[in-house]
């Protein structure tokens, strides 16, 4: 029944996304981009005699999280072929010329038929599911053919169905990955209460790629300019929940700080609606000239993939996500050691918890709370300094998860 429920699941999502397509951009991307990708992918895949490595992420938070694996596994395979796949149009739409995979695709919807077909065409030697992906047919399908199958950066939490009386279903999901690396000793817990031994506590591969972004930051002129040597407040992957609380603090503190404002989705009616609430100070990055843009306080990123490298260049962080579906990035600022400012929504991300306890990030009600704890951090460089230490190492010493989780496949691939 349990079985019954999930195809039925999958199949409804699949029309309901089709029957939205017409009205949602992301809906219609989702559904052009499975269209005849059984012809796609042998079209592609035409004429390739080398083995296969399969990487599959549900969207770009997830390919950002799993691209240290897949770039080390690189270097060390280089007679393998790497195919990615997304899920999700903000995954495949941002990275679909990614040039460290070989072949990147949409994953067909899950089903018994399109997993039979899909490994048949694909034939991985390696399928490697990054963080919250469990697919039922295909990890049935790998598990059939004894393709080892491993999930990387998991997290799991009691209220999971796996942890329910009645997750018994998808409790066997799990059951059907060759081995499944854990980012906490908790998350490992929870999977060996209910029976299952082939874990590994790795720990997580965005703190390898957040120290990759670190190494090769990209420099950006028209930033430079901007900041014109005074103190930057970045705010990253901002929605309009979290716009309400900032735009009356930034009103407050122009005369202080700068702010960099790059929205998880770009929306020009919402860009220029801020461009209105502040006027002569807030510009688009499209539109600013680096002869000028120092004459402005606030800057609107309206493009996609400059982030990690924009916070090189701040003094304080925000990321938002924590006042509506949750916390997007917190490592690719602590990575430079900012101070961190996030909405109430955390507690799903281990990361997170630990910056709060050790005092490198402050979660945030409403904009009284904002100001009040930026105003104390402000004013005390001493705080900072050690805030800036104390994110530092942190990042450093949980580093490492990529080497632990190939020491293993290295021993599976001597078997193939």
């Amino acid at each position: 029944m349990s079985r019954l429920l999930y195809s039925l699941g999958t199949k409804a999502y699949g029309l309901l996304l089709q029957v939205s397509a017409p009205f949602h951009a992301k809906a219609a991307q989702w559904v052009a981009g499975r269209k005849d990708i059984f012809e796609q992918i042998p079209n592609k895949l035409a004429g390739n005699t080398q083995p296969v490595a399969w990487f599959h992420c549900a969207s770009l938070g997830e390919f950002e999280q799993g691209r240290p694996l897949i770039e080390k596994f690189s270097s060390e395979y280089p007679q393998y072929k790497i195919l990615l796949t997304f899920f999700s149009p903000s995954g495949y739409e941002v990275r679909k010329n990614y040039a460290g995979a070989h072949y990147i695709f949409y994953l067909p919807q899950d089903s018994a038929a399109n997993a039979r077909r899909f490994v048949d065409l694909v034939q991985p030697k390696l399928a490697v599911f990054v963080k919250y992906e469990f697919w039922y047919y295909y990890l049935a399908e790998l598990h059939r053919r004894q393709i080892p199958a491993i999930s990387v950066s998991a997290i799991f939490r009691p209220s999971q169905l796996f942890f329910k009386p009645y997750g018994g279903f998808y409790r066997g999901i799990l059951k059907l990955f060759t081995h499944i690396f854990t980012q906490n000793q908790a998350s490992a817990a929870l999977l060996q209460n209910i029976g299952l031994n082939q874990i590994t506590v790795a720990g997580d591969t965005r703190f390898d790629r957040v120290l990759q972004t670190v190494a090769s930051v990209k420099i950006i002129p028209l930033v430079e300019q901007f900041k014109a040597g005074k103190p930057i407040f970045v705010v990253g992957s901002s929605w309009p929940q979290d716009m309400e609380i900032l735009l009356p603090f930034i009103k407050q503190h122009t005369n202080e700080v700068k702010f960099i404002i790059a929205p998880h989705e770009i929306h020009v009616d919402e860009l220029n609606k801020i461009v209105a609430d502040l006027p002569g100070q807030a510009i688009r990055f499209s539109q600013a000239q680096e002869a000028t843009v120092a004459n402005y306080q606030v800057l609107l990123i309206d493009n996609i993939g400059m982030l990690s490298s924009l916070y090189s260049y701040g003094t304080y962080a925000y990321i938002g996500g924590a006042f509506g579906k949750g916390l997007h990035n917190t490592l690719e600022a602590a990575v430079f050691g900012l101070p961190l400012f996030f909405g109430p929504t955390y507690l799903k991300f281990q990361e997170a918890i630990d910056l709060v306890e050790l005092g490198v990030a402050n979660p945030i009600q409403n904009t009284a709370e904002l100001t009040a704890i930026f105003t104390r951090i402000a004013t005390n460089v001493a705080e900072r300094e050690a805030i800036t230490r104390k994110a530092k190492n942190y990042v450093h010493e949980q580093a490492g998860a990529t080497d632990i989780i190939l020491g293993q496949v290295h021993q599976w691939l001597q078997k193939v």
